[in-house]
């Protein structure tokens, strides 16, 4: 696989991959990622065709993804992990 090139976000990085004809578009911010597999449509065989594909509606449901992705981390965190009384309090001196 490939990348083909970036496409231009204030908030998110966009990087658009090729492999045996097939076009792949990853979403990143800090912490998480979403990938879609475009496959090995014409379409999106140039950066310029999986931009226009992500559109600012694309990208705004990705971003909600990656908050819904945030909410489940902390969720599952707060489940299997809970906060002890020594981590909830710093210790003073």
């Amino acid at each position: 696989m490939r990348i083909i090139g970036t496409i231009e976000h204030p908030q998110l990085k966009i990087s658009v991959f090729r492999m045996d004809n097939r076009s792949t578009v990853k979403f990143e911010n800090t912490r998480y990622e979403q990938t879609f597999k475009l496959g090995d449509d014409e379409r999106f065989a140039t950066v310029e065709g999986v931009q226009r594909w992500a559109d600012a509606h694309l990208i705004q449901t990705v971003l909600e993804g990656f908050q819904i992705m945030h909410r489940a981390h902390l969720e599952a965190q707060a489940r299997n992990f809970p906060a002890t009384n020594e981590e909830i309090f710093e210790e003073i001196i």
